[in-house]
């Protein structure tokens, strides 16, 4: 992995708080959510299921629900304030700057059309090719993802492709313009551990050939520790820890990173050894979510922790965690 130190940023999110109106009640899906993201750098944002992850991603893209509203925050992406773009740009920015590989591509892709007309799509939008050339780079891509007999494959509609294949062919579609970024947001989710495998490699190959920033989606340390320079953690909504990744595995600092850490199956000589994290996330509905989100999860937790939010710490070592009273 690359040293990024001392580099401009791609992008920076900072004090992001986003809330969804729903008939239950306002979501208060991210609060005063923060972090860096530079060229040719790979991050993990890490967290539970419901943590905000997600969110997050969608944020970026500029494709959040219409019940979504943007309560504070900037996304800056190479200079442009994107909470600010129109509907346009920002459409003319996805896919040919920034692109997303989302979790579920039988979702994801159009049932009713070839995968490689949709490739196709992509390069007659984005790519500067004619009607004649984009079906032919459009095989150029699905042969990059190393998917056989890419000619044959074109002409495929996604139910007659493995989920391997058709996360391929995700990439493939995500790539084909040569973003500066790209969201993977849970790309193995219920794929075999070889093809999870594949699929981050081919990620991480073409991040690393084309300088390519990358913001990997995960609940999975394991993969976060192998494919990431950085990771950001994220607990309910709020980024609790940002550390270079051997630094983090070495000594988390936030006493949430020590419990996820602890939980995860690589870091236990058994089952028994596993330890888990007590509680649950709190419902973002509440009018009375204390100031760190973690508080009532968290043994070291005191009065400053539900009266005053923490301020994000730095710790020396290119970490920042935000605790008032971190390990």
């Amino acid at each position: 992995m690359m040293n990024v130190s001392n580099v401009i940023p791609l992008l920076t999110v900072k004090d992001l708080s986003i809330e969804f109106r729903t008939r239950g009640g306002t979501v208060r899906a991210l609060d005063n959510v923060g972090f860096q993201l530079r060229r040719g750098e790979t991050m993990a944002l890490v967290g539970e299921s419901g943590s905000g992850k997600s969110v997050t991603a969608y944020a970026i893209m500029g494709i959040l629900d219409e019940a979504a509203r943007i309560k504070s925050g900037q996304i800056v992406f190479g200079g442009m304030e994107l909470t600010r773009a129109d509907v346009a740009t920002l459409a003319d920015m996805r896919g040919r700057e920034l692109a997303i590989i989302f979790q579920n591509p039988r979702t994801a892709l159009n049932p009713i059309r070839p995968v490689g007309m949709q490739i196709a799509d992509i390069l007659l939008r984005h790519g500067n090719v004619t009607h004649a050339q984009a079906p032919g780079r459009a095989i150029e891509m699905l042969a990059k993802v190393r998917i056989p007999d890419p000619e044959r494959r074109a002409r495929s509609y996604p139910f007659e492709l493995s989920g391997g294949m058709c996360q391929r062919v995700m990439i493939a579609m995500a790539l084909a313009c040569e973003p500066q970024l790209l969201i993977a947001d849970e790309p193995t989710t219920g794929l075999d551990i070889t093809t999870q495998a594949v699929i981050m490699d081919l990620i991480a190959e073409f991040a690393s050939s084309r300088r390519m920033a990358t913001l990997l989606i995960t609940h999975d340390l394991g993969l976060a520790a192998e494919y990431s320079d950085r990771i950001a953690v994220m607990h309910a909504g709020q980024i609790v820890e940002t550390a270079p990744t051997a630094a983090l595995f070495a000594a988390p600092r936030h006493p949430y990173t020590a419990g996820l850490i602890a939980a995860t199956p690589g870091g236990a000589p058994d089952l028994d050894s596993l330890a888990s994290i007590p509680g649950t996330l709190p419902d973002p509905r509440r009018a009375d979510l204390p100031p760190c989100r973690y508080a009532e999860r968290c043994e070291r937790a005191a009065a400053d922790c539900v009266n005053h939010p923490p301020p994000p710490l730095a710790m020396g070592d290119g970490r920042l965690v935000a605790c008032h009273f971190p390990l």
